[in-house]
């Protein structure tokens, strides 16, 4: 039998409340005890049983005993058997440390893990797996959408119509101009696919240069200073690691050409804030869009509120009320059978690199 919540289970705001316990068929070996940790004041990202029941039906599994929670008590009441849990790294962070002798997989509904770095409290038998390849479409939309904004100069009319300000920018069409996109994975790709829809050329950076059919070419982070000159868009869409922190410097700014653009839709810790602001502010950058921060969310009074050129977006590039939760379902359950069956799990973080 599937594992559905019954007719006589009714689902209730996930507050303070014990765990929705889901039964269903008899115990086998294929069932497991899994508990979802929804966030406690987010009820729209909540994994619902609807969502789970519907999940369970596309991948054809049974026989788990699921438990619900958005509260302390209701996850002291199921972590104890839990053999899986799924959840926010937000929601993991506040939780650590784990005191869970069952677990053996945690599934962070997200992909970026450096909430949780350093993984010093990962325990050697707990396989930590994250959601990447949930992001793409949306991130699609939003990059076409930015830098569709850039090249026409959208920052900067904003500003003119906040001053009451006649100030026409005469820009040529997008097609034919260069972007380059730090980070190839489920981000940076869908920047890429996005932007070569628009005709606009596009390199790619990563770890080492290999080819990837989504970039016209790729250059490892090595050679990051050598594409920066040639750069008319420059999108930051990598993970936050120590050796990604801080990357897109003051003195890499510096290496932009004068009417450069900049997307971040990685970390705000990515690049350097002030700096950037410090070149908006000069006229020597022709716009940004920026949908992430340090800290995050942006605090008011932050001088980013007010920097010229700039368009600020709340942390909703890649996040789909409808078909985000689903989506990670199935990249859950796909994990899982990998994980049944022996076989390497597709989203299994590596510790040791962050992601």
């Amino acid at each position: 039998m599937p594992c559905f919540v019954t007719e006589s289970q009714s689902f209730r705001p996930l507050r303070a409340v014990a765990p929705l316990v889901i039964r269903a068929g008899a115990w086998h070996g294929s069932g497991m005890r899994i508990h979802i940790q929804n966030p406690a004041a987010d009820d729209l990202f909540a994994i619902t049983p609807a969502q789970w029941n519907a999940a369970c039906a596309r991948a054809g599994e049974t026989g788990h005993h699921v438990s619900f929670a958005a509260d302390g008590a209701g996850f002291a009441a199921a972590i104890a058997t839990a053999e899986v849990l799924i959840a926010q790294p937000g929601s993991v962070r506040a939780l650590l440390p784990l005191a869970a002798p069952a677990l053996r997989i945690l599934f962070c509904t997200a992909a970026g893990l450096d909430r949780l770095m350093p993984f010093d409290w990962l325990p050697p038998r707990l396989v930590l797996v994250n959601n990447r390849g949930v992001h793409g479409a949306k991130m699609a939309d939003y990059a076409a959408m930015a830098l569709l904004m850039l090249n026409a100069r959208v920052p900067a009319f904003a500003d003119a119509q906040r001053h009451q300000r006649w100030a026409p920018h005469f820009v040529p069409p997008i097609s034919g101009r260069h972007a380059t996109v730090v980070g190839a994975g489920d981000l940076g790709s869908a920047v890429a696919r996005a932007a070569r829809a628009l005709g606009v050329r596009t390199t790619g950076v990563r770890t080492r240069a290999e080819p990837h059919p989504d970039f016209h070419r790729v250059v490892a982070i090595g050679d990051l200073d050598a594409a920066l000159p040639e750069s008319d868009f420059l999108v930051l869409a990598c993970p936050l690691l120590p050796a990604t922190r801080n990357l897109l410097d003051r003195r890499r700014l510096g290496l932009l050409p004068h009417d450069a653009a900049v997307v971040n839709v990685g970390r705000g810790a990515l690049l350097d804030q002030d700096a950037l602001a410090d070149r908006l502010e000069a006229g020597e950058l022709s716009g940004a869009v920026l949908d992430v921060f340090d800290p995050d969310p942006l605090p008011p009074g932050h001088r980013l509120w007010t920097t010229p050129n700039l368009l600020i977006t709340p942390h909703i590039s890649t996040d789909d009320p409808i078909g985000y939760n689903p989506a990670s379902l199935d990249i859950f359950f796909a994990n899982l059978q990998a994980w049944r069956e022996g076989r390497s799990m597709p989203n299994r973080v590596d510790p040791r690199r962050g992601y």
